[in-house]
């Protein structure tokens, strides 16, 4: 079905007005006028973009393209209060409200949205007190936003898991999911994810029951998203503490810093990118020393994804690459186990060399990964995917690759280009491009590029 296809029916729309809750501060005039301003320049394009994904949450669908036809006449609008702000929408999707109320846990997203937007533009872009070219400014400005957004806790242990994995996946990958986030949930840990559904939703699901059995309150449940991608990935309900990063770049930077522990579930082309932006930093000499436990895992059923994914690493990055993780086969309770283990190293070492426990300052990220990929035909067909360059540059340019496939699946802008000039044309000597080709293959075979339906390839390698 095509998003003109749609159809329309008045029970999924309501029009309310609601009030803040979450935290939010109170909105100056300037701020005000610019979340008004449909222009160009100004941010109400943004600001209605990303509420209405918020809206959506708990959505199957993954069309971004589908979402904003349906809901095209969607309207968000700042009112003034003498205590503060409301908004009031028109047509908005019906799943966000309960007997005509807003949910509780979307409306403090929706809030999380309008607070993340106004400081972003506001204190990080247009302040001056960034240079967005310079990698230690682009650290403190993650820093800055996360704070911001209160998810830097300073309690006394490390105790944050971020969980990967792809959001089209099978029931038994995303109930293995579920299964490792209630032993880490048992252990005491906390989950951050990309916010989304599948296997960044069934970590945080089992994590609650997990807290629940051991009476633990105010557990954390942290999502990460960024304007190109929170439409075609709604951010599920569990979610406590949102925040919306200004791109993929600085996102991911900020999955890397607030780690203590990172496990890697089955997904696509998105968690083949993630894989590659944090072993690309980690083989970075000047990070030999940062203990980060790294736990590759799936059911029985997904041992054939993981052996593809251990060989490809192998392939394109090395011994050196695949010695930095582990993979454990169907054992959720030896993951909990591993991570638990690995966040003690990261205690020890975090308190020797003076760094931070909630925000890794030590760890070094090269520009490469750091500065925005902008996806066109033009910067795609440029990427050097050659075994002949240095490995940090081969695992950047490979995150690019794959960054411009999730572009074209699910991002706005991404899906417009491919419509315009068909599909990105990635380059590569042979024998990378014939593992890369390899891989998406077996991830189009799984079924792990899209929810909705038939995939149809937004790429062509050639070597």
């Amino acid at each position: 079905m095509s998003a003109a296809d749609v159809e329309l029916d008045a029970s999924d729309f309501v029009d309310a007005r609601v009030t803040p809750r979450g935290s939010l501060e109170s909105l100056s005039q300037r701020e005000m006028e610019q979340l008004q301003d449909r222009g160009q320049g100004g941010l109400y394009p943004l600001f209605r973009r990303c509420a209405l994904a918020v809206l959506n949450s708990g959505s199957q669908e993954d069309d971004a393209a589908a979402l904003f036809e349906k809901y095209r006449d969607f309207e968000i609008r700042i009112v003034r209060q003498s205590w503060g702000v409301k908004l009031e929408m028109k047509n908005a999707p019906a799943v966000a409200f309960v007997d005509g109320q807003m949910i509780r846990g979307v409306k403090e997203h929706l809030f999380a949205v309008l607070r993340d937007i106004v400081y972003i533009a506001n204190e990080i872009v247009e302040s001056g007190r960034f240079n967005l070219q310079r990698p230690e400014d682009i650290t403190n400005a993650v820093f800055c936003i996360l704070r911001n957004a209160r998810v830097l806790d300073s309690r006394s242990r490390p105790d944050l898991v971020v969980c990967w994995g792809g959001h089209s996946i099978p029931r038994e990958e995303y109930d293995y999911s579920k299964q490792v986030g209630y032993e880490l949930g048992l252990r005491g840990l906390s989950v951050c994810t990309g916010c989304g559904p599948g296997a960044m939703k069934g970590p945080m699901k089992g994590a609650t029951i997990g807290h629940s059995k051991q009476r633990i309150d105010g557990g954390r449940y942290i999502g990460l998203t960024e304007p190109g991608i929170v439409a075609a990935e709604s951010p599920n309900p569990i979610v406590n503490h949102l925040v919306i990063m200004p791109d993929i770049e600085k996102r991911l930077e900020a999955f890397a810093r607030i780690a203590h522990g990172i496990v890697i579930f089955p997904g696509g082309v998105g968690t083949a990118e993630e894989i590659l932006y944090l072993l690309g930093i980690l083989l970075d000499p000047a990070n030999a020393g940062q203990p980060l436990p790294l736990v590759l895992s799936g059911p029985q059923r997904s041992a054939p994804w993981l052996e593809r994914i251990h060989e490809f690493i192998g392939l394109t990055l090395g011994a050196a690459a695949q010695a930095r993780y582990r993979i454990v086969v169907d054992d959720p309770a030896e993951v909990a186990r591993q991570m638990v283990a690995g966040l003690e190293q990261v205690r020890r070492h975090r308190r020797q060399v003076g760094d931070s426990f909630n925000f890794n300052w030590t760890l070094q990220i090269p520009s490469a990964f750091q500065l925005p990929f902008e996806v066109t035909h033009a910067s795609v067909a440029a990427l050097d995917l050659s075994l002949e360059q240095p490995v940090h540059a081969r695992a950047a340019n490979l995150r690019r690759a794959f960054s411009a496939i999730v572009a074209g699946n699910v991002k706005e802008h991404g899906i417009r280009e491919v419509t315009a000039h068909g599909p990105f044309v990635i380059r590569g000597s042979p024998k990378l491009a014939a593992a890369l080709d390899g891989l998406l293959a077996s991830f189009v075979a799984q079924r792990r590029m899209k929810i909705s339906g038939e995939y149809r390839p937004v790429y062509r390698v050639v070597s």
